[in-house]
């Protein structure tokens, strides 16, 4: 079954080492992008994976096709043209100081697309699952648009639709984000909701903001879950990753996933975290591995969280492990034995 991911994709630039982005006299260079990674991820775990996106016709573009390329990525759907490729610049954080994103996304050929350019029948043709986040709406009101068509369309044509609410906030404001989402939201068959999604978002309290703390309210989650459920029925699996953050290094992790009236838990991982971006991708493409394998429940919460701590160890957008890797880091302590 594909899995069609759509969103932007960009170019990532980081400053050497742990120094600043005032300070650095370069930066790494990569490409990724929140539904890219998780195209990325299904590829490398073996799925027919897609993904959608538009982007400008210069080497910037072909490096960053090539890099979906090279990891399996089906990129026969990709639009062409526009003036240019997004950017971010990603700051590593290191013990009190937090990690820092800086966007240069605005005009880009994803961000100036119009609504009209997407062909659904074609663009969605055999594919099973369509995965979407919350910042891909928030981009332009032209996604806006397109991706009402598209999850219109996923809905008649019995497509599963999947949605990481993913709030940005330099990209929009709750209530704005609250608005499109409620439209949005009565197509969406499996929804991912962490921290500070559930209010933002749905406007749903779930989480008081203290990410010292996030396991400790896992009750006050659990609500928000449920009540995404009566909120949008058609929304049948609500999944949420909980963190206790102690510094940039340093932090627990666990997940819960509700279906049918029904809480399934993760144990704890202690992480000691080497870069702190796209776990929540790892997580969803983790997520998304074990509904289409039909995994037993406890068994698809417990692959997702650990793909998503894996994440955690690993520099750049992408989650470059193997499914035997995250099998591994599903039993406590196997992850640091020497492989020999």
């Amino acid at each position: 079954m594909k899995t069609l991911a759509f969103g932007e994709m960009m170019l990532r630039l980081k400053p050497m080492g742990f120094e600043r982005i005032l300070q650095t006299n370069g930066f790494e260079a990569a490409y990724g992008g929140a539904e890219a990674n998780v195209a990325v991820s299904l590829a490398q775990l073996g799925h027919d994976s897609g993904y959608l996106t538009k982007l400008p016709e210069n080497p910037l573009g072909e490096a960053a096709i090539g890099t979906l390329r090279k990891f399996g990525v089906d990129t026969s759907r990709i639009l062409r043209g526009g003036p240019r490729l997004g950017m971010y610049f990603f700051e590593k954080g290191n013990g009190a100081r937090s990690t820092g994103v800086v966007y240069d996304r605005a005009g880009s050929s994803i961000a100036t697309a119009l609504s009209q350019e997407f062909d659904w029948p074609s663009l969605l043709d055999g594919v099973g699952v369509f995965y979407f986040s919350g910042i891909t709406p928030a981009i332009s009101s032209e996604l806006e648009i397109a991706l009402k068509a598209a999850l219109s369309y996923c809905q008649k044509q019995g497509i599963t639709v999947v949605c990481d609410l993913n709030y940005r906030g330099k990209m929009w404001k709750p209530e704005v984000a609250q608005k499109v989402m409620a439209q949005l939201m009565p197509f969406v068959d499996v929804c991912i909701a962490n921290d500070e999604d559930f209010e933002a978002m749905l406007g749903i309290k779930a989480f008081d903001g203290d990410l010292s703390r996030g396991i400790d309210q896992i009750d006050d989650f659990k609500r928000g879950m449920q009540e995404i459920t009566k909120r949008y029925p058609n929304c049948k699996i609500v999944a949420s990753v909980l963190r206790n953050i102690h510094c940039v290094e340093q932090s627990d992790w666990m997940a819960i996933l509700y279906q049918n009236d029904e809480f399934f838990e993760t144990p704890v991982h202690n992480i000691n975290v080497m870069e702190g971006v796209a776990a929540g991708d790892a997580f969803g493409a983790g997520l998304l591995h074990g509904l289409n394998h039909q995994l037993p429940v406890q068994e698809t919460i417990e692959f997702a969280i650990a793909a998503s701590v894996l994440k955690l160890s690993i520099s750049g957008d992408l989650n470059l492990v193997t499914e035997a890797e995250i099998r591994a880091a599903m039993s406590k302590g196997s992850n640091a034995r020497l492989s020999r």
